[in-house]
């Protein structure tokens, strides 16, 4: 499992931007995660998706504001992120795991990551 995840860049607060993981083919159980990192800090679950049944699950601080998709025809995830707050700068990585958890650790697979900004 290769992972590419896209999108990243600087927006200013209260905008708006869609990441894009591109997973290649996976098992119809597969789980995908969204987590993102501060320097220095520890890696935090974001959201995930269980590509078979689309159900997803978000971490409290961005529920409302961020929406986790799939795309199994074209083999990809996307996190749409709406209403921005600086708080949200991270690099932002998608992973690929077989269970439907916010652990990292229960995540094998992970894609290089891309940063958001958000400033003004």
């Amino acid at each position: 499992v290769q992972l590419q995840a896209s999108g990243g860049g600087l927006v200013q607060p209260g905008g708006s931007l869609t990441l894009s993981c591109a997973t290649g083919r996976l098992y119809s159980s597969a789980v995908i995660g969204w987590f993102r990192q501060v320097p220095g800090k520890e890696r935090d679950f974001v959201a995930l998706i269980r590509r078979s049944s689309g159900t997803t699950y978000y971490t409290d601080s961005v529920k409302g504001r961020f929406i986790i998709s799939r795309d199994n025809a074209e083999n990809m995830v996307y996190l749409r992120m709406n209403s921005l707050k600086p708080e949200d700068t991270a690099v932002y990585s998608c992973a690929v795991g077989s269970t439907f958890e916010s652990r990292a650790a229960a995540y094998k697979y992970w894609g290089q990551g891309t940063k958001v900004t958000v400033s003004s």
